[in-house]
């Protein structure tokens, strides 16, 4: 029984660095420890989203509206962690400054006309394409796993790309703990959406985050706390534009 209660500690530490929702832990994991929490956490993002857009379709309310609901309250339960690496993502990796500069930038709270951009195109294309599909509330549960699951693998492969901040404090995750993250971020979405298009939505999750970390890499030698929640949010559009292609 020792590894459910390991897992529950990670899931519970993953809970509480990536969202809002009250958990109480008196001695959290080190981030990079819980590895296998991060699908998990995801699982329970998309599970809130999912019930908010059953609820607003049960109150006869249009799919595209229902669907701005869902995503808003993932973005509300997150307290918006990912899109703020998203913007931040943007307005430095799309400035053409200097690595030294685009580390600042990550660091101004400020928004940028790149970032208002960014934000702007990632809550449109999820709305319209979860309002799309007829099981959106299965969809939102195994895109939230899946974009999540890939972090881990993303942490132990680069390095971060300063000293200090978030991703030099989190650690890096043990090769063991990636597998399963990966792992469990696809058995959701298999239990949630069935093998084919489960298998369809890992593949272009996991290519739109392995593309901005590629990008991090290039551009800052490593990746940051905001260029892991940017490739969570690209993982997320490509999920659901990739669903919503499906017959």
């Amino acid at each position: 029984m020792d590894w459910i209660a390991t897992l529950r500690l990670e899931l519970a530490t993953a809970v509480t660095f990536l969202t809002r929702l009250p958990v109480r832990l008196e001695t959290p994991l080190a981030l990079a420890a819980a590895s296998r929490g991060f699908p998990l956490a995801g699982a329970l993002v998309g599970g809130i989203a999912a019930a908010v857009l059953a609820l607003a379709h049960l109150a006869g309310i249009p799919p595209l509206v229902a669907a701005l609901l869902a995503v808003g309250a993932g973005v509300v339960v997150t307290g918006a962690l990912h899109e703020d690496g998203l913007a931040d993502s943007a307005d430095g990796l799309f400035s053409g400054r200097s690595r030294e500069r685009i580390l600042e930038i990550f660091r101004d709270s400020r928004i940028g006309t790149f970032g208002a951009l960014a934000l702007i195109l990632s809550i449109g294309l999820r709305t319209t394409a979860l309002a799309t599909l007829i099981d959106g509330a299965a969809a939102l549960i195994a895109v939230h796993a899946l974009a999540r699951g890939w972090l881990p693998w993303l942490m132990r492969n680069d390095m971060p790309a300063r000293a200090d901040g978030l991703a030099a404090e989190a650690g890096q995750p043990a090769a063991e703990g990636t597998l399963w993250a990966a792992g469990l971020g696809f058995a959701v979405a298999v239990v949630a959406l069935g093998p084919g298009p489960a298998i369809l939505a890992a593949a272009v999750s996991a290519a739109c985050a392995l593309g901005v970390a590629a990008l991090a890499r290039r551009r800052l030698g490593g990746y940051t706390g905001d260029t892991l929640g940017a490739a969570e949010q690209m993982a997320e559009i490509g999920a659901l534009l990739a669903l919503s292609t499906l017959p």
